[in-house]
Formats: C-alpha cells, sequence, structure tokens
C-alpha cells in the first residue's frame, strides 16, 4: 500500500511543471488538493486491500502535484532575499508531521479504526481548499500565448524509469539484498530508461518533460546532488529509528512514535532559526555543520543496545533533528539562485524527484546492512552496523555540501 502511494507520487512529479505552465499554478493546487481529499475519502471507504491501494495510488498523484507545487509557488513570490525565511515557513506543515503524525496514527489505530486514519484529512484539505481560493492569487495562463505540448515520449521514458528504480530498490529489505531478480531487473531496466530519457531531454532542450539543461547551472547541479545524499541520510535514520525502539526495545507502535517526537521537536525549532543562521553564515557552513550535527547525534544510536538510557536516546534525537531541519532548508533553496521565474517549476521537478531517489536508496542499503549483520545471538549487531552505515552517508553528505554556493545571493555560474 505505502509502495503504491510513493510510486505513484513519485511519478506524476515530472509532470508537474507542463501542468502549471498549460493550467496556472492556483487551478492546478486547487485540482491537486482536491483530489488528495477524494483519494483520502475514498480511502476510508476501502472495501478490500485492493480497492485502498487504489485510492493510496489516487492520494499519491495529488501529494505529487503538490510538493514541487508548493515549493514553487512560495519560490515565486518572494524576492530572493526572502527565500530561505518563505522555505522554512512552507515546511513548517513537514516539522510537524514526525511530530503529529505518528502519534496521531497510534492514537486513532489504539482507539478508532483504521479508516479515521484517511478521514481526518477531509476536513483539514477541505478548510486548505478554501484558504487557497481566498488567498493564492491567480495566475492562469494567457490564453492568447501558445500553449506548450506535453512531452509524451518523455513521459513514457521517465515515467517506467522512477517506477523500476523505485520499485526495485523497495525490494531490497529480503534476503538477497541488491542481487535479487525483483530488485535487479526493474532497477536495471529503470536505469536504462532513464539514460534513454536523458538523451532525449537533451535533444528536446526546452520542451523536454524536464529540462535537463539546468544541471549546466551550478547551484542547481550541486544542490541536485546534494539533495540526494539529504535524501539518503534522512530517508535512511527514519526508517531505521522507529525499527529500533519496537524491535530491539519492544516497544508497541505508539509507544515508539512517542520516543521519536524529540527528534520532531529539534527540526521544528530550526526552522525558527535557519534563516538567520544563513543570513549570517552562508548556506555553505549552516549545511556542512548541520550534517556533522546529524552525523554526531546518530552515533549514540550506533553504540546503543536493549538498555542504554531513554534520556541519553531522547536528547540525541533532539540534537539529530535539530540538524535534520538545518540542513534541507539552505540546500533546497540554493538550486532557485537566479532562476528565472519560468525556470523555477523545473527546479522543484528536479529537487523533488532527486530527494525520492536518494531515500529509496539511503533506506535500501541500511535495510540490507540490517538483515545482513544481525545475527541469532546477537541482533542488536544488525542495528549497530546499519547505523554507522547511516552515519557515513550523512558525512559523505556533509562533504558534498561543501560545494555549495557560500551565500544564497552568489551567483550563478554555468558550466
Amino acid at each position: 500500500m505505502s509502495t503504491g502511494y510513493l510510486l505513484a507520487l513519485a511519478i506524476t512529479i515530472p509532470f508537474v511543471s507542463w501542468a502549471q505552465n498549460r493550467f496556472g499554478g492556483k487551478r492546478l493546487w486547487l485540482f491537486a488538493l482536491g483530489l488528495f481529499v477524494l483519494g483520502s475519502a475514498l480511502c476510508a471507504c476501502a472495501w478490500n486491500a485492493e480497492s485502498l491501494i487504489a485510492f493510496r495510488i489516487l492520494q499519491g498523484v495529488g501529494g505529487g502535484i503538490m510538493f514541487p507545487l508548493m515549493q514553487t509557488l512560495a519560490m515565486q513570490s518572494v524576492t530572493p532575499e526572502s527565500r530561505t525565511r518563505t522555505m522554512a515557513t512552507v515546511s513548517l506543515p513537514a516539522a510537524l508531521g514526525p511530530i503529529l503524525g505518528p502519534v496521531l496514527g497510534g492514537m486513532v489505530l489504539s482507539w478508532l479504526s483504521w479508516r479515521w486514519l484517511f478521514l481526518i484529512n477531509v476536513p483539514i484539505g477541505v478548510l486548505g481548499w478554501i484558504l487557497a481560493i481566498l488567498f493564492i492569487a491567480d495566475d492562469r495562463p494567457d490564453r492568447q500565448a501558445p500553449a506548450q505540448r506535453l512531452d509524451v515520449v518523455g513521459g513514457l521514458l521517465l515515467v517506467p524509469a522512477l517506477a523500476g528504480l523505485l520499485y526495485g530498490l523497495s525490494n531490497v529489505y529480503a534476503a538477497g539484498g541488491f542481487g535479487r531478480a525483483n530488485v535487479l531487473v526493474p532497477g536495471i531496466g529503470g536505469a536504462a530508461l532513464l539514460t534513454g530519457f536523458a538523451v532525449w531531454a537533451v535533444r528536446r532542450g526546452g520542451k523536454a518533460l524536464i529540462d535537463v539543461r539546468l544541471f549546466s547551472v551550478r547551484s542547481v547541479r550541486v544542490s541536485s546532488i546534494a539533495l540526494t545524499f539529504v535524501g539518503a541520510a534522512l530517508f535512511a535514520g527514519n526508517f531505521l529509528l522507529p525499527l529500533y525502539f519496537q524491535a530491539l526495545r519492544s516497544y508497541d507502535p505508539l509507544h515508539a512514535a512517542l520516543l521519536l517526537i524529540p527528534q520532531g521537536v529539534g527540526a521544528l525549532l530550526a526552522r525558527f532559526v535557519v534563516a538567520r543562521l544563513v543570513h549570517s553564515h552562508g548556506s555553505r557552513l549552516v549545511a556542512f555543520v548541520g550534517f556533522l550535527v546529524m552525523a554526531a547525534a546518530t552515533v549514540p544510536f550506533a553504540l546503543a543496545g536493549a538498555t542504554t538510557s531513554l534520556t541519553v536516546l531522547g536528547v540525541s534525537l533532539f540534537i539529530r533533528g535539530f540538524g535534520n531541519g538545518v540542513v534541507f532548508i539552505p540546500i533546497m533553496t540554493v538550486a532557485y539562485v537566479d532562476l528565472a521565474r519560468d525556470q523555477m517549476p523545473q527546479a522543484s521537478a528536479i529537487t523533488r524527484i532527486v530527494q525520492q531517489l536518494g531515500g529509496a536508496f539511503g533506506t535500501a542499503m541500511v535495510a540490507v546492512v540490517l538483515t545482513t549483520a544481525a545475527t541469532a545471538e546477537r541482533p542488536a549487531a544488525g542495528f549497530d552496523a546499519a547505523f554507522w552505515t547511516t552515519i557515513a552517508i550523512t558525512l559523505a553528505a556533509a562533504v558534498v555540501s561543501l560545494l555549495l554556493p557560500a551565500r544564497e545571493q552568489e551567483k550563478v555560474q554555468v558550466a
């Protein structure tokens, strides 16, 4: 079910730039939010597993439109000097999610029916729809201007490429790891199709579904590389931490979610200071130090056992969450440095795609390490090795962050 949602989300992202240019950001946002709410309501009414998966896919399509579109609309509406502060503001829901989501989910599952996990989205979505009508500026395109045609061939190459890569990586957790047929076949096929899309997109130039020429802009290229590592580090940690508390410490899902709250609180607090930090010290230094903080705060989990103090781990989670909140905003904002307004939708799509791919790869790596390093005599060994792997990924991300511009306002260099 989760795989279907994530695949739908990922393969929708490449079409958002074209759809925004074709229909306008406000109308597209209203459509996407309506689709997500409809999918939520239908999930709550699902009568079997197959119908639930189908409606989750519908939800994923709505979410796949909303995530990059939210970034684009925010970046298009502010001056370059305000981008970091604005990005921190629009990402507040993402910071609140790890705090409220697991706790509310655990409470709902404990006290109510699972259907309420989806029904709770409906009134919130309806309120958001009304607010969007009132406050998002109408930006429908000029009817006299020629409409950009959808790159159908690019879509036929890129959609199965992303689906194959993500689906293959989602199967790595089982015995056999990367050598399994249901990992290799979709993974190799996806990589081949992605290569084909890159060749096609270079030929199509600005008419391609994803304008790969933006990778010649240093800020977009470096931000994309860094966000790939960000996705790997964040997804790997978010995969391991709940498992540690449930599998090794024997807590139920609700209590495990409560124990993870300090990480969400740290990430939330970081949103309120990151703009000031970037203004004072620059994107490069803030991101680099943030990654080092994340890595250092993960070390206690690599050394932890079944009796390690929860207070120590809670403090570590808070610090890790703060580092998480600090690194994401400047790296994401750098992608838009000196881009023209009409290039921003493409940058949003690119940054979201690389995060999804990086996250899937990071999760796959630690899943393989977790299953291969654990033994019947010492199951904790798997978690030790997996957390050290997460630390290594985070340190690699710190090195990559040194390629970022020192300041958000630094001029773009074209390779």
